[in-house]
């Protein structure tokens, strides 16, 4: 998942025995269990694992972590109409970014999209524990979700009652921050030109970003990034440049932000009014738009600040 993690701690009043550095140590070994069993660019990850074994129609039994991870992006899958697709290792290799070397025979050299069928599950289950993969599978986007998800139940089990916890451009927000007020996140602006485009208030819940602010490289003199669509294999084009979700859960407002980013700035409104997602996009002209979800949330907004 490579993002940088931050722990802010609201206030001390339920700091679990040990500290801070106590607390830390736990996020700390959540995100470990969950590149460990989720990462694409470990060579020793249960997923580069069931990766190589793609295709062969072998079971394996992999644990908890990555058997949930599966059956969540088998059902973002399913449930944004194909648009949430983690079978494009392939393409994101061919682009450019790579992960650990997998080279399964049993979909080497196919043309994925031309041979995947309607009803092909992201995930073959047999049983509680076992799965197999038909196609490897990128856990990216949805595995940094789940491990915010994980991370954040392990400090509240521990105790913590007031927390930030950062993944990248992911997070969640939980309790009080440290004026014993909601907490406020700033959602980037990915052209560079400020710092934020606007400041999400609100009680607890994630905010998830799909952006071309990070991951992006030439190739073959073309720039090109990691927001792939599925049914062409290629970079989306669509006229954005980032979108942002807020939910309750960060898994989902992680594959949220990745299917709205698909829509592209002609639809994104109208997709995202009718799951009544609370979504903010910026379009590459740099112009800001949102959802009245998003709206009710929103406590700053550069725009208007001008």
């Amino acid at each position: 998942m490579g993002s940088a993690l931050r722990l802010t701690i609201g206030s001390d009043r339920d700091i679990p025995s040990g500290g801070a550095s106590r607390v830390w140590d736990i996020v700390v070994a959540s995100f470990e269990a969950s590149e460990a069993a989720m990462s694409r660019f470990r060579d020793s990850s249960e997923l580069t694992g069931l990766n190589r074994l793609a295709g062969s129609g072998r079971w394996s039994r992999p644990s908890w972590r990555l058997r949930r991870a599966l059956a969540g992006a088998d059902r973002a899958n399913r449930l944004s109409g194909g648009r949430f697709d983690p079978r494009i290792v392939a393409d994101l290799d061919r682009l450019g970014y790579r992960g650990a070397p997998i080279a399964p025979t049993g979909w080497r050299g196919r043309d994925e999209r031309a041979t995947r069928q309607p009803d092909e599950r992201v995930v073959d289950r047999r049983g509680r524990l076992e799965v197999r993969l038909a196609r490897p599978v990128d856990l990216g986007g949805i595995g940094k979700g789940l491990a915010l998800r994980w991370a954040t139940a392990e400090l509240v089990r521990a105790g913590l009652t007031d927390f930030l916890l950062e993944a990248g451009g992911d997070l969640v927000a939980y309790g009080l921050d440290p004026a014993l007020a909601p907490w406020l996140v700033g959602i980037e602006d990915p052209t560079g030109t400020s710092e934020h485009v606007a400041v999400i208030g609100g009680g607890d819940g994630a905010v998830a970003t799909s952006s071309l602010a990070v991951h992006r490289w030439t190739l073959g003199g073309r720039v090109v990034h990691h927001l792939l669509d599925p049914t062409t294999g290629e970079p989306a084009v669509g006229g954005l440049l980032a979108v942002t979700v807020a939910a309750a859960d960060p898994a989902w407002a992680e594959v949220w932000s990745k299917v709205l980013f698909l829509s592209g700035r002609a639809t994104i409104g109208d997709e995202a009014r009718a799951r009544g997602l609370a979504a903010w996009w910026i379009a590459d002209d740099g112009s800001v738009s949102m959802t009245p979800a998003a709206r009710s949330r929103t406590v700053w907004l550069a725009a208007e600040a001008a």
